[in-house]
């Protein structure tokens, strides 16, 4: 799974068909589905069985080499790709074998498991069900085993995004690409023809994409000020190129000027005129505040100035300043877009529609954009409404040409055309400088404001249009390839295929199913706020409205995407609303949906049915509604698997102290008993369960927040199995004894995980002070200097400290700034590490020590330590060891430590005390390279 989603080059092609957010890799998806299905091999099955599994082993390779595709030895892959790195070196390939998802199980594969499905279930025709279906990973799979599959989603762009990839590749197969290149490039020859005179290119290169400053006008001089946060063109390959801005006194606006190598460098590009919002006047040098610019771009008085034009020539690809032709041909599409504007709004052909106020619509609120039509230049604006025009006059050739149900199939994939067309050529759209392109809107889950834009030139043959064609009829073809037919062929003697249904709904009511009647039910539910997916793809659906809405009038029914259903806590819902914060009436929105969900699920899932929850969220808080929910649904956690599935390659996790793993949570409907039990009577085995499974998943290599995570699977297996759970406290208003909250179980959990990874960070038992414990384990855990308040007091009640009045307050060792914390570098404690003081924690000693060594060398430190008596201290050459092994030994492109405190950690403990071993190698991020790295470009 890590190295499916590792190299974004190589992604599957769901994932370059349209944007959708936290999509799960199609590995862990079918190891999912199939786990749910497939049962535990058995010494009892019959004669034909134990012919083809004589044993648990070979039933396990099975399943990881025929099922998923997993034919070779990942992890030793990876080990000789680090090594090499290590090294300097430049290996063969050791990954001896395609990706795992590329892999389609075999006919006799797929029959064996269908045998084995009617020796478990009495038939092998099963129902598997995601009613969360979004961008389809999970049914995908389900399809490509030869299962019964049903996709639920309440989501309208998502529904489409499904049927484009379940229903419409196994219904025609390759032969619908054709039909798709056909009438898609007499769609962008028709646009082009029609946008031409906006988009001048002479002989000698063709305009690939124009890049943009914001601009406002100076509050000193009345003249535009461009607006960027830096100036690069290129900034990694030699030469960097970067723009030079000229403000000349007597101008009235500025210039531009290309500057390459050393004169680039000169110029200071990475220094723009805005930072954090607050510009400097390149006429006066003086600040312009942030809210006389937001007060300006409200008023509808920001604009937008072209600071350079990307090319392709003979000689290459290159950059150069606009021309005048260049703002001539700008001009002119402001003319022709007020020209057209009243009819194409007549026709409803322009995405008016109000953007809502929401969680992530601040942004664009705060800068003036009002409607969804406003986050295109006037120019984007004419490109996307032009092909939008030019799609419903190839839609009627399209009708006239092809089966009712084949044109819907071929209009679906060219309205996602236009789609990526909108995600790439939006002012949301910035320029990424290391790879020469325009990012796409949604680099990241949000509506994050661009102070600099880039505009992709649809017209540019084998660009813009033509490229967002050839990405989707290649993201079509593989879809179609992977969908593959021996598991379809299964189904041929019947003369059907594996059905599918695509539903759009709400999962907390699927009236499809009766009572009792699905076998297994695979759901990667949302995380409370991680994604607002309704707000995000408002986005898309004011486009997809208007080019399939009267294709899927079932989902394009309202006037935007339905927020009020979705399962997510949006606290922009509760805004103005008197008694509680908005946030904790979104977190109990949520909490209701999700309720109201698992009991649905519950109520259509046989009796002896299997729910399979993929959950990765490393909020505490996320577990504990999750546990709840399942638990009050009627179900039991039997198993939890924690499973590596985080692309380290999205903008959206990087730099987070994010899970990387996902833990797959099997439950099964709870047999009615009216036994309740007490918490004092279970907690005993809570405690032993999260041990002995956390030493089970750190020897499988999980580590830091994911190891914390592991364990509340199984605590939560414990809870559920003996509900109800009563804590003991009664209830004020009813007298009646409390139930428990899962927390409590979770807290236990995380005390035995932070037990276990003291002693392993130290090989030994050692009794330090909570403080010190505290930081120590912070760095384990996290890897990174700021993580959430919130999951630090968690760790704080593990281990017996209060975050606000010993680690901020009183000893320092944390920073408070919003939601997050910060580790403190020695250096801003240094009122609390006098050399010649008292020491009340052992964290002060080490601190100081490591301060002596940044400022006065490791003499200095060393003779400090002996002088104290530190020298020889068992305990603190037990937190020196715990130190040099929790703190992340990073470093950067000169060799150096990132991070100070591992710098003179290992300064000190070559100094002092080399008997100790050195700090680990950092764990490699995934990335196949040079003379095995795949080719392609990085897909939306």
């Amino acid at each position: 799974t890590q190295r499916e989603r590792g190299a974004s080059s190589a992604l599957p092609p769901l994932y370059f068909l349209h944007v959708w957010w936290a999509r799960r890799p199609l590995v862990v998806s079918r190891a999912a589905v199939l786990g749910s299905v497939l049962p535990a091999w058995s010494p009892d099955w019959p004669e034909d069985l134990r012919r083809a599994f004589p044993d648990e082993e070979v039933y396990r390779r099975w399943f990881l080499r025929d099922l998923l595709g997993i034919r070779g030895d990942p992890v030793a892959a990876q080990r000789a790709i680090d090594d090499a790195r290590q090294r300097g070196n430049r290996v063969a390939n050791p990954y001896t074998y395609n990706r795992a998802f590329t892999y389609t199980p075999e006919k006799r594969h797929v029959a064996l498991v269908r045998r084995l499905l009617e020796e478990t279930w009495g038939t092998n025709g099963l129902v598997v069900a995601d009613p969360m279906a979004g961008g389809g990973s999970i049914p995908f799979e389900a399809l490509r085993c030869g299962l019964r599959t049903f996709a639920g989603e309440l989501n309208p762009v998502a529904c489409v995004i499904l049927h484009a990839t379940l229903d419409h590749p196994g219904r025609f197969g390759q032969g619908l690409a054709k039909d798709i290149q056909r009438f898609g490039q007499a769609w962008g020859d028709l646009a082009r023809r029609r946008l031409a005179k906006f988009f001048p290119s002479d002989s000698g290169e063709e305009v690939l994409a124009y890049l943009w400053a914001r601009t406002v006008a100076c509050p000193y001089t009345g003249k535009p000020v461009p607006l960027s946060p830096n100036w690069w063109l290129r900034s990694t390959d030699e030469p960097v190129i970067a723009v030079r801005l000229v403000a000349e006194p007597g101008a009235s606006e500025c210039r531009f000027e290309i500057v390459r190598g050393a004169a680039a460098r000169r110029t200071h590009p990475e220094r723009g005129t805005v930072t954090r919002g607050t510009a400097i006047s390149p006429w006066t040098g003086e600040a312009i505040s942030g809210d006389y610019i937001k007060a300006e771009a409200q008023a509808g008085r920001m604009g937008a100035q072209p600071y350079a034009v990307f090319i392709q020539t003979p000689q290459g690809k290159d950059f150069r300043p606009p021309t005048e032709e260049d703002l001539d041909a700008v001009r002119r599409a402001e003319e022709e877009l007020a020209r057209r504007l009243p009819e194409w709004d007549a026709r409803e052909m322009v995405p008016g529609e109000a953007i809502p106020d929401g969680l992530k619509t601040t942004e664009p609120h705060r800068y003036g954009m009002r409607t969804w039509a406003d986050l295109f230049s006037p120019r984007q604006l004419l490109a996307l409404c032009t092909y939008l025009d030019a799609y419903h006059e190839v839609a009627a050739e399209v009708r006239r040409a092809l089966p009712e149900d084949r044109a819907r199939a071929v209009l679906t994939y060219l309205a996602l055309v236009l789609d990526k067309c909108a995600d790439y050529n939006s002012t949301l759209a910035s320029w990424d400088a290391t790879r020469l392109k325009v990012r796409n809107t949604f680099d990241r889950h949000d509506f994050s404001f661009k102070w600099s834009f880039g505009e992709m030139n649809l017209t540019a043959i084998g660009k813009g249009f033509d490229w967002a064609l050839d990405q989707v009829l290649e993201a079509y073809r593989g879809i179609a390839r992977l969908a593959g037919t021996p598991a379809r062929s299964l189904f041929a003697s019947s003369g059907s295929r594996p059905p599918v249904t695509v539903r759009p709904g709400n999962a907390a009511s699927v009236p499809e199913f009766p009572s009792g009647s699905v076998h297994a039910i695979v759901v990667d539910p949302p995380y409370y706020d991680n994604v607002m997916y309704a707000e995000l793809s408002d986005f898309f659906y004011v486009w997809l409205k208007r080019t399939v809405g009267d294709l899927y009038p079932e989902a394009f029914g309202g006037l935007l995407t339905d927020k009020d259903s979705e399962a997510v806590a949006n606290p922009a819902r509760f805004r103005g609303m008197k008694g509680r914060a908005p946030k904790e009436l979104a977190d109990q929105d949520y909490e209701r949906k999700m309720l109201a969900c698992f009991r649905e699920m519950h109520r259509v899932l046989r009796p002896d049915g299997v729910l399979t929850v993929m959950f990765t969220h490393k909020r505490t808080d996320a577990w504990n509604a999750l546990g709840r929910a399942l638990i009050e649904a009627g179900f039991t956690v039997e198993a939890a698997w924690p499973v590596r599935t985080e692309s380290e390659h999205s903008l959206h996790q990087a730099k987070k102290n994010a899970a990387r793993s996902t833990i797959f949570l099997t439950c099964r409907k709870r047999p009615e008993s009216a036994e309740s039990a007490w918490w004092d009577e279970i907690k005993g085995e809570v405690r032993r369960v999260a041990r002995e499974r956390a030493v089970e998943y750190e020897g499988a290599g999980i580590t830091g927040v994911d190891l914390y995570l592991a364990t509340y699977g199984p605590v939560l297996g414990v809870l559920s199995s003996r509900w109800p759970v009563l804590s003991g406290e009664a209830d004020p208003e009813t007298g009646e004894p409390r139930r428990l909250e899962p927390e409590a179980a979770l807290a236990v959990a995380r005390e035995e995980v932070a037990s276990l990874r003291k002693k392993g960070l130290l090989g030994q038992a050692v009794r330090f002070d909570p403080v010190t414990d505290f930081w120590l384990l912070a760095w384990d855990a996290f890897k990174a200097a700021t993580f959430p308040a919130d999951e630090a007091r968690k760790l704080c009640l593990a281990l017996g400290c209060d975050l606000e009045a010993h680690l901020i307050a009183q000893h320092r060792v944390l920073a408070k700034k919003g939601d997050t914390v910060t580790i403190r570098e020695p250096a801003s404690r240094r009122a609390r590490l006098d050399p010649e003081g008292s020491f009340t924690v052992v964290l002060d000693v080490l601190h100081t020590a490591l301060l002596l060594v940044a400022e006065e060398g490791t003499a200095s430190a060393v003779r400090f330590l002996e002088e104290r008596g530190y020298a020889g201290d068992s305990v603190f050459r037990a937190l020196l060891q715990g130190a040099i092994r929790a703190v992340p030994a990073r470093r950067n492109r000169a060799g150096r430590f990132v991070r100070p405190e591992a710098e003179a950690l290992e300064r000190l403990r070559q100094a002092a005390f080399p008997d100790l071993e050195a700090a680990p190698e950092p764990e490699k991020r995934w990335e196949q390279i040079g003379a095995y790295e795949h080719e392609g470009e990085r897909r939306g």
